[in-house]
């Protein structure tokens, strides 16, 4: 049986295939009322969650276009873009951030 494309994450653009590469991220965390969930690779939702925390998902990075305007999900996105489709790692720590 052949792997089911998902389509493209919604974070880095590559295609998603069903399996453990995949997993389901809140946009609005379900701690601030988040419901909705989309499919998105797990190294891209293991990086949301070490740049941003709950509370500057729910208020300033609810959605894919916001999350992949922040400069570090950029160069995230540049740099895991190269990996195949079912990549599964830790992605790299961010630098540290000012004011934290």
């Amino acid at each position: 049986m052949a792997d089911e494309s998902l389509g493209p994450c919604p974070v880095c653009g590559r295609e998603m295939i069903e399996g453990p590469s995949v997993d389901r991220h809140h946009w609005v965390p379900k701690s601030a009322g988040g419901r909705a969930t989309d499919d998105i690779h797990v190294v891209c939702h293991r990086m949301i969650h070490r740049v941003f925390d709950e509370r500057e998902l729910a208020t300033g990075y609810a959605d894919p276009e916001a999350v992949r305007a922040h400069p570090e999900i950029e160069a995230f996105v540049k740099w895991v873009r190269r990996k195949p489709a079912d990549y599964i790692d830790w992605p790299k720590s961010p630098r540290k951030r000012r004011g934290r």
